[in-house]
């Protein structure tokens, strides 16, 4: 692994971090993370912290994941630390070029972790996958390796209080064998069946994730599905709309203010 002064530093922080929380990461499928190569990493979505676990599992394989991140960071010291890390801005105004820059840092021989649910999960089950990990393997000739992260909700999500403190989490990480066949035309029908398969396979990986997991019936941070009082799938989609909806509004309101200026 090339060395990277920044990315170092950091590493070591969030190892520090983990230990003085008290953290018990469990991970199963190290061996399936590429030591060499690019590939798409693929990674469910329930926490704000979760990127420092697939952080932890690039470094166990003596690699350093690109993170994709909002263009909008590219400014101050997070910006600073986006290029030193190599992170891929996404601009949403200017899709194609971010894709671009994914697509090219994967035929370099990068991994580039995606949030294939875009968002967090508030219901902790999966939810519907954008394209773009597909689109991406197929058109840079390179694997999609698929990963669930079990128990980081616990310490940062939405609408629970965060649990920051030394609370000794369980964090079960389940890392699965490539899916697909890299390479090929990346027509509709390519993308729409590997996607699919990526799905279907974190979903079994989070069910393995969570087995021999304990969760108290009742609790918060668990899905409905298993006795907790997550929101149901169905509920999560209507308040991420009114998330939305609210975020929009604050946007119109915030122009007019300046407009009226």
């Amino acid at each position: 692994m090339a060395r990277e002064p920044v990315f170092d530093v950091l590493a070591g922080l969030v190892r520090s971090l983990f230990w003085l929380q008290g953290l018990r990461v469990d991970i199963t499928g190290q061996e399936n993370i590429p030591r060499a190569g690019g590939a798409v990493l693929a990674v469910n979505h329930t926490a704000y912290l979760d990127f420092m676990e697939v952080g932890l599992v690039g470094r166990e394989s003596g690699r350093n994941v690109r993170y994709m991140m909002k263009a909008e960071l590219e400014h101050g010291i997070v910006g600073w630390l986006m290029k030193h890390c190599k992170a891929i801005g996404v601009d949403r105004g200017h899709g194609a070029q971010s894709y671009a820059r994914a697509v090219a840092a994967l035929r370099d021989g990068e991994i580039v972790v995606v949030y294939p649910e875009a968002t967090i999960s508030r219901s902790f089950e999966l939810k519907e996958f954008k394209s773009g990990a597909a689109r991406m393997a197929i058109e840079s000739g390179t694997p999609i390796v698929p990963m669930t992260i079990w128990g980081a909700q616990r310490i940062w999500t939405k609408d629970i209080p965060k649990q920051l403190g030394r609370n000794h989490f369980p964090v079960h990480i389940h890392i699965g064998e490539p899916v697909g066949s890299p390479g090929g035309e990346a027509t509709a029908t390519a993308v729409d069946a590997l996607t699919a398969e990526l799905r279907s396979r974190m979903a079994e990986l989070l069910t393995e994730a969570q087995q021999n997991y304990e969760m108290p019936p009742g609790a918060r941070w668990v899905p409905a599905r298993l006795g907790g009082t997550a929101p149901t799938p169905e509920r999560a989609v209507v308040l991420e709309h009114e998330e939305l909806a609210r975020r929009r509004a604050a946007r119109e309101q915030k122009a007019a203010r300046e407009q009226g200026a």
